[in-house]
């Protein structure tokens, strides 16, 4: 990615005021329900998003799930058309629920996440990121979440989405997890290292053993009263950067003040000052 601007992508996750309404999913059907306004009524939809990416200077999105109000066919033929008008490149869906390795549930949830990769198919994305798990990892866990994956493979094989996971939630809580699943997966599945998911002292040195896996970056800065944790931001930068991550940065924002687009901007800029 030579050209910087390629560099960096935002997530609706970090547009939730401006967006207002989310549609929270239910894992015992594939319906989208009815919408919760915990963020307001918004001021813009998702179909009139990229356009307002692409003016703000961002061409790659992330998608969260529960942002989508419809699963229709035709709804998301217009979003995949509004995209392409607008030159922003769906880089991701955020398949933001599931836990295929609950040991109750978990061959339902597979099941539910297969259907959000046949949405992200349809959206025209270059990768859908699944949850690995939200069980602590054993064995039994680890394997659990190895079968899910060859599932949810087989269901997408032919197809150029490439499916991702993160190093969130207790089943990925640490370097060794995350190492042991992605080798049992044999490369099939990528890595999106999130910046914000670790925390404590050791987090630093987390970041610097996973990133060399690392293809997406969910790269949040920590706000307090308005101005960013330039320390803490920076060091999550050199992770990246000193394993050499050359894939692009996804802007998270998720704090009071300053406003979302002033956010964005500020991580933005911090990201670009310290890139090689």
């Amino acid at each position: 990615m030579a050209d910087p601007n390629q560099r960096i992508a935002v997530s609706t996750w970090s547009l939730h005021r401006y967006l207002g309404t989310i549609y929270p999913h239910d894992l015992t059907t594939d319906a989208i329900g009815d919408g919760d306004d915990t963020y307001g009524e918004g001021e813009e939809s998702l179909l009139g998003l990229p356009s307002v990416l692409a003016n703000h200077g961002y061409n790659r999105l992330e998608l969260v799930s529960f942002h989508l109000r419809s699963r229709d066919p035709v709804y998301l033929g217009e979003l995949r058309d509004q995209l392409r008008v607008s030159g922003v490149t769906l880089q991701t869906l955020l398949i933001d629920a599931g836990d295929m390795t609950d040991p109750v549930h978990g061959e339902r949830d597979t099941r539910w996440i297969a259907g959000w990769v046949d949405v992200a198919n349809a959206l025209g994305a270059e990768n859908a990121r699944i949850i690995a798990g939200k069980q602590r990892p054993t064995p039994q866990t680890i394997a659990r979440s190895v079968a899910g994956f060859k599932e949810l493979l087989a269901v997408n094989a032919g197809s150029p989405l490439k499916l991702f996971t993160e190093n969130w939630f207790d089943l990925l809580s640490t370097p060794d997890a995350v190492h042991e699943l992605l080798d049992r997966l044999e490369g099939q599945v990528g890595l999106l290292a999130d910046f914000g998911n670790w925390t404590g002292p050791d987090k630093y040195e987390g970041l610097k053993s996973i990133f060399p896996r690392a293809a997406l970056c969910h790269a949040k800065a920590s706000f307090a009263h308005g101005q960013l944790d330039e320390a803490d931001y920076g060091l999550c930068v050199a992770a990246a950067e000193e394993a050499a991550y050359v894939g692009p940065y996804t802007l998270i924002f998720d704090a009071d003040h300053p406003s979302e687009w002033q956010g964005l901007a500020l991580e933005r800029d911090f990201i670009f000052s310290r890139l090689g």
